[in-house]
């Protein structure tokens, strides 16, 4: 939850004021949207992809765009032709952050009355796989959005930082807790103390992302990445993911339990049966996802 003048005091010097941000406008066949992009990608158009965009403001996180982040998630996730999604923003910023216009004069009875960001946590609860790609700033709830996703792909030129402590608050949205996870103490511990930022490369080394790329390239990567997966049996690819995210919320002794369980859970499906008959035959899968 990065303030952008507080942040980006080079890039963006004075804050304008704040375009707006609040109508969700309707949605109908891919198209009506304010503050993002969607299409599918693809050769078998089975990867969702949403582009935050309001570059304006270098993707800032506000309601608005939250909102039409998470109806985008929804229909994606109910189009059965969609196996994976791909999250991504501009070539200068994948999001810097919450608005801080939007919060600034909230107090903790407005906080806590409302539940103010939980409706950030909806990417969290999608079954279908989600890679960010994440080019330039992914700063406070920017890097928080990214760490919700599945897998993490970067720009060979992306930042991520925790800035929060800069702000006089503290990460809201998970940036405690999955940075933590996903860095370990130490690291995590200086980003959020400090603020400080770390680059694509070192975020890679940290275990944060998975894979950098050059800028230009990174989005198509992040596709393929998804066609690959969109390809396997869909049911299949969410007790994957269902079981990996077990890792993080169970005892090694839960998790195996639950794993065991999903993994017998394959073989009451069809797709199961159609994959193991393809390799003994030779032969490419024909999954049906049932």
């Amino acid at each position: 939850m990065a303030a952008l003048r507080a942040l980006l005091p080079r890039v963006c010097g004075p804050m304008r004021p704040r375009l707006g941000c609040a109508s969700l406008r309707p949605f109908a066949s891919g198209a009506g949207f304010e503050y993002i992009i969607t299409e599918k990608k693809g050769k078998s158009h089975n990867v969702g992809l949403i582009r935050l965009n309001r570059p304006k403001m270098f993707n800032a996180l506000c309601s608005g765009l939250i909102a039409e982040l998470n109806q985008a998630l929804e229909i994606f996730e109910a189009d059965p032709a969609v196996g994976a999604i791909v999250l991504t923003g501009g070539e200068k910023a994948f999001a810097a952050g919450a608005d801080i216009k939007e919060m600034q004069n909230q107090t903790f009875q407005d906080c806590y009355s409302s539940g103010f960001l939980s409706h950030w946590d909806w990417l969290t609860r999608v079954k279908k796989p989600v890679i960010a790609a994440v080019n330039g700033y992914a700063f406070g709830g920017g890097c928080e959005i990214a760490m919700m996703c599945d897998i993490i792909y970067a720009g060979e030129k992306a930042q991520f930082s925790q800035p929060e402590i800069l702000l006089g608050t503290i990460p809201g949205a998970g940036g405690t807790q999955r940075l933590t996870r996903a860095v370990g103490k130490s690291l995590a511990m200086e980003m959020v103390l400090t603020g400080d930022r770390i680059s694509a490369q070192d975020a890679k080394q940290a275990g944060l992302v998975s894979k950098v790329f050059p800028v230009e390239t990174l989005v198509e990567e992040a596709i393929q990445c998804a066609e690959k997966i969109a390809n396997n049996s869909k049911i299949v690819v969410a007790m994957a993911k269902e079981s990996v995210n077990a890792a993080f919320e169970m005892t090694l002794a839960e998790g195996n339990k639950l794993e065991k369980k999903l993994f017998y859970s394959t073989f009451a499906t069809e797709d199961r049966k159609e994959g193991m008959t393809a390799f003994v035959e030779k032969r490419k899968a024909n999954f049906k996802d049932q």
